[in-house]
């Protein structure tokens, strides 16, 4: 990083790049979603509300198609 240029310092993310890590930081949420969801672990907010564990059914399709759609556009 010392003695780079600023156009060299640009060209640290890509949009390739960037949309690769976005797609990998969902595809690890929409895996711990559904380890949540298949091993039942409770989720309680607060000391009386109760997440359900169909949200995070819910929340793992969301989170895989986003993946999906990052790693195709890394292409």
């Amino acid at each position: 990083m010392i003695g780079e240029t600023v156009a060299e310092q640009d060209n640290l993310m890509t949009t390739q790049s960037y949309s690769r890590l976005a797609a990998l930081i969902f595809a690890v949420v929409a895996a711990l979603q559904l380890i949540r969801a298949v091993s039942g672990w409770p989720i309680t907010v607060g000391a009386t509300t109760s997440i359900p564990l169909w949200a995070s059914w819910v929340a793992c399709v969301i989170a895989g198609v986003l993946a999906w759609i990052g790693f195709e556009a890394s292409r």
